[in-house]
């Protein structure tokens, strides 16, 4: 079946000398890999490598056989053509770590298209912003709206977060955060991508991104923490 559609890099990987296996988010059909057959032998190798950043967003035409093979594109352009996101050092760190949390989140086959849109807006905010020391932090906690696992917030002045459940409760116990803990979190749930970026410390956000991860890991099977985590907290540090 011949389908156009804007797709987000999650991942490539180079296959022998010459081939890419590419891993897009696709509007129309959720998580599709690619074959991208002698991407580094021909004269213009560089410029499509670039296509297949993390999280670079194109405009694909492909043929899906939907038979849980490999997908082969048929033409790819840029949709959304990033200004900093690849060149920025901060950015392209924070990118690379989150296109690796999404490679171990978005695991099914299957359309998300609230997801989708929300990723693509969120990138070109990033784009176009200075100020994201928080953006990866709010960007995962609201990811977990579209995967189904977001806290329930209603009672969310109780003093403990328990993980498993995703509830605020009066009660400490072995998978519930500390009433430190749980005021951060508390705080990250309010954020929006233009709020002030000072209202966490370098140490407050190392905490939230170490509860994030874990939370993460409770409620997704096969979940692994990223290899670039050491990488982005270097360069936050």
């Amino acid at each position: 079946m011949l389908v156009k559609t804007k797709a987000i890099v999650i991942s490539s990987l180079k296959f022998q000398e010459k081939s890419l296996i590419v891993k897009c988010f696709t509007l129309s059909s959720g998580l599709k890999s690619y074959f991208v057959r002698d991407a580094f032998s021909s004269r213009k190798a560089s410029q499509k490598i670039a296509y297949f950043q993390p999280f670079s967003i194109l405009e694909i035409e492909a043929v899906h056989k939907n038979k849980g093979t490999l997908e082969n594109f048929k033409e790819i352009k840029s949709a959304v053509p990033f200004q900093s996101i690849h060149t920025d050092i901060v950015k392209s760190t924070m990118v690379m770590f989150l296109s690796e949390m999404l490679h171990y989140s978005i695991q099914e086959e299957e359309k998300n298209e609230q997801l989708f849109l929300f990723l693509e807006t969120a990138l070109t905010w990033l784009d176009h912003h200075e100020e994201i020391s928080n953006f990866h932090l709010i960007l995962l906690l609201e990811i977990t709206k579209y995967l189904g696992f977001y806290p329930d917030v209603s009672e969310i002045d109780l003093p403990h977060f328990e993980m498993i459940d995703g509830v605020f409760t009066h009660f400490s116990g072995v998978n519930t955060l500390s009433e430190h803990e749980t005021s951060l979190l508390r705080k990250l749930l309010d954020l929006k991508f233009d709020n002030d970026q000072k209202i966490f410390h370098v140490l407050e956000r190392q905490i939230l991104l170490k509860i994030l991860i874990d939370y993460y890991s409770f409620h997704l099977d096969g979940f692994k923490k990223p290899k670039s985590l050491e990488i982005l907290k270097e360069v936050f540090s």
